[in-house]
């Protein structure tokens, strides 16, 4: 390994492949790859052990200012949205875009506000209650909107339907003025970093700016997403699928968090005995902040800093 040596503290970011896959070695993006998985979840069974194994590819600095637990929070959701944001020719973030972040609060909406901020964009946040918002606005979003002050969520009506588009539409229309009252002026957002899925996609398809981009990750409200084709191929968007990252875009985003642009929105610190309770607080919504972190080799917070 080039960038650490033996007794170094260090980070892994979650992009694996094998590296004598045929599409690795043609010089293609290797999280494309047939071979490619995500550490830690595809490989590994799991990352609390004592020892792990992991690719030398993956292996990273540790930021010295950050303790353990610090260091451990972003690296999963950071890497992903770097990708998210920065991955795709063609729609890649620019200074002065303005992005919508879904779930602004979380773990993955935390480090786009702040990947697009630090690069001079704008971020507006979507979250579900005013202690979320402020928080999004805490790490440099412009300002936030509250989902709950809407109802036109889900696949929408079919298009046949005169009377529930109609409804529908004014939903779309009323959620893009609220983007404008935000911003304090009528833009619409170049890039839409979704995770939500199948309740927000026909909005953000709606609302994105023409010629820019819905990137999404996951799926957290459902997996069939309905697109109305004709918002989509006559003003041009684009709907890209985005997963792991390559090990250019890991440390890319690693500098930023070594450099101290980046903050890694920590959040609840479990002990390695409560990881069960982690997990249900995860599904239950609770401690929603931030980023999730259980202490393993640390027997207590605040360690690791040099």
């Amino acid at each position: 390994m080039e960038n650490v040596s033996v007794g170094d503290q260090v980070v892994v970011h979650h992009g694996w492949w094998k590296a004598d896959d045929p599409w690795v070695q043609a010089g293609k993006d290797p999280i494309l790859a047939p071979s490619a998985a995500i550490w830690g979840y595809n490989t590994n069974f799991g990352s609390f052990g004592q020892f792990c194994v992991a690719q030398a590819h993956a292996v990273l600095p540790k930021a010295p200012h950050l303790s353990w637990e610090e260091a451990a929070a972003p690296t999963l959701v950071g890497t992903t949205a770097y990708r998210m944001l920065f991955g795709w020719q063609g729609n890649i973030l620019q200074e002065g875009d303005l992005v919508l972040v879904w779930g602004g609060s979380g773990g993955l909406g935390g480090q786009a506000i702040q990947l697009a901020t630090t690069h001079g964009a704008q971020a507006v946040a979507v979250v579900s209650d005013d202690e979320r918002g402020e928080y999004c606005k805490s790490l440099g979003a412009v300002g936030y909107i509250n989902r709950k002050n809407f109802s036109h969520w889900g696949i929408p009506p079919h298009w046949t339907d005169t009377a529930g588009q109609k409804e529908w539409l004014s939903g779309c229309r009323a959620f893009g003025k609220a983007i404008w009252d935000v911003l304090g002026e009528r833009r619409s957002p170049e890039i839409v970093f979704e995770h939500p899925g199948e309740a927000t996609i026909p909005t953000s398809i709606f609302v994105c700016e023409a010629g820019g981009m819905v990137v999404i990750c996951a799926g957290t409200t459902g997996y069939t997403a309905s697109v109305d084709l004709r918002y989509h191929w006559v003003r041009q968007k684009r709907l890209q699928g985005s997963h792991g990252t390559n090990d250019e875009q890991a440390a890319a985003y690693n500098q930023l968090v070594y450099d101290g642009k980046i903050d890694p929105c920590l959040g609840q610190v479990y002990r390695f005995e409560e990881i069960g309770q982690a997990h249900y607080d995860m599904e239950q919504g609770k401690n929603v902040l931030g980023n999730k972190v259980a202490l393993v080799g640390a027997p207590e917070p605040g360690l690791g800093r040099k």
